[in-house]
């Protein structure tokens, strides 16, 4: 069960086939509030991410590392994770809030691309500046489930 604070209630609302401002703002305050939470003892890089699921619920993740550096865990992945144990699997939106306004790994383009490869991709900083994008801009042509059909 996640905590209180990974987890929020949210509206899914659209304008225009796109994410409300309101909505965008809910999905970057949970990646920063969970962002001071990251476990980055070695690259002291925070990064976290929130994921909007269908229903609009939103659950929240960090980055965690690890000394073998191979098993770390993305902030994109453990909100992924998160929202998965708690039952949900179609995901509208991810926000992603780092130092720098850097754009998510290619690992999590693929992971994320296997959910939604339309969904939209808020890139935020902790100065507060923005981008938004979409999944199959960032990963175009992606391998995904229907590869796998005879």
């Amino acid at each position: 069960m996640a905590n209180k604070k990974s987890t929020s209630r949210a509206s899914v609302r659209s304008v225009g086939g796109r994410l409300s401002a309101a909505d965008r703002d809910k999905l970057v305050m949970t990646a920063q509030d969970v962002r001071g939470r990251a476990y980055a003892p070695y690259s002291k890089y925070h990064v976290g991410a929130a994921v909007l699921t269908a229903s609009g619920r939103i659950f929240g993740g960090c980055n965690i590392e690890n000394a073998s550096y191979g098993l770390t865990l993305c902030a994109e992945r453990a909100a992924v994770a998160s929202a998965i144990a708690a039952g949900h699997q179609t995901f509208i939106a991810i926000a992603i809030v780092t130092e720098n306004l850097s754009s998510l790994c290619g690992a999590c383009r693929q992971f994320l691309s296997e959910f939604n490869p339309a969904m939209a991709v808020i890139l935020a900083d902790a100065h507060g500046k923005r981008k938004v994008h979409n999944l199959r801009d960032l990963l175009p042509e992606s391998f995904g489930p229907n590869n796998l059909k005879e």
